[in-house]
């Protein structure tokens, strides 16, 4: 394929499809044919979830270090290549054409896209943490300190973000984290939009999305012509992005001993296929 961040989203795996006949069960309760773990674009699975261990850990231990800690682990990865530092390069290049005085990037998953454009373009990253609370660093190496609302006041923010779905993190936490430290924010740059109306929902808040790739119709079609998935996989997909409750159902109708056969097998495919019936699903 033409577009690297596509070629390398499969490569590492962070985009899988399911076989056609056995959905993926998603948090929520509901059965979809593809997940998205961004993160991936680290190196590999192993290599991101190491990565997020040194993340929680560094928190835990201290919020104010934490930010160069991260930093130090995350800077190992993009000086050996590969697909982490061609991500990193095509995010800080389409930073570098927008107008904002630091970057921000929030607990956990965006430190692994926010930090190293940072560095690599000379700006103060802000680290905001799930409780709202933020560090922020003039080096992304260098010591952070608590940011008042005189440090920011006036100041630009661009958040930098591994995956948009819904932008209700956005909505949540990041925006209000930012305006509420005296700054503001209009742009922000995601590797992945799945295009489920987060870009409406940043737009709601004065937030113009700029990203790498969108996952839509138009994806799937591409991939499909590059032979990375089959026409059963295709057709699911294009159903699913089209009604994620009507693809279920059709599946659900399609397969009608697929949840008997979740619930026996125990685990985590038993609790999503309970969810499933509590939620009224299936």
């Amino acid at each position: 394929m033409n577009d690297k961040i596509i070629d390398a989203l499969f490569e590492t795996e962070a985009i899988r499809m399911a076989p056609a006949d056995h959905p993926f069960w998603y948090t929520s309760g509901m059965l979809g044919p593809f997940y998205c773990n961004t993160h991936f674009l680290l190196k590999d699975e192993k290599s991101a979830g190491d990565m997020l261990k040194v993340i929680e850990n560094a928190i835990a231990d201290n919020k104010l270090t934490a930010p160069s800690v991260i930093f130090a682990e995350l800077k190992k990865y993009y000086d050996m290549g590969g697909t982490f530092k061609m991500t990193m390069d095509r995010l800080t290049e389409e930073a570098s054409k927008l107008d904002f005085d630091f970057i921000s990037g929030g607990e956990r998953r965006d430190y692994f896209f926010s930090m190293i454009p940072a560095y690599l373009l000379g700006k103060p990253h802000l680290t905001i943490y799930k409780d709202m609370s933020s560090a922020y660093s003039e080096k992304p190496d260098g010591e952070a300190i608590i940011p008042g609302e005189e440090l920011l006041k006036g100041k630009k923010a661009l958040h930098i973000c591994d995956l948009i779905n819904t932008a209700s993190s956005y909505e949540r936490a990041w925006v209000p984290a930012i305006r509420g430290l005296g700054a503001d924010i209009t742009d922000t740059l995601a590797v992945v939009d799945r295009c489920q109306g987060g870009a409406e929902v940043l737009e709601g808040l004065g937030v113009k999305l700029q990203t790498l790739t969108k996952i839509n119709a138009e994806f799937f079609e591409d991939i499909y012509k590059n032979g990375i998935i089959d026409e059963a996989q295709k057709d699911f997909v294009l159903k699913y992005l089209s009604s994620p409750s009507d693809y279920m159902a059709h599946f659900l109708k399609t397969h009608p001993d697929f949840i008997d056969g979740e619930l026996a097998k125990g685990g985590k495919s038993a609790e999503r296929a309970t969810l499933a019936i509590e939620k009224g699903y299936c």
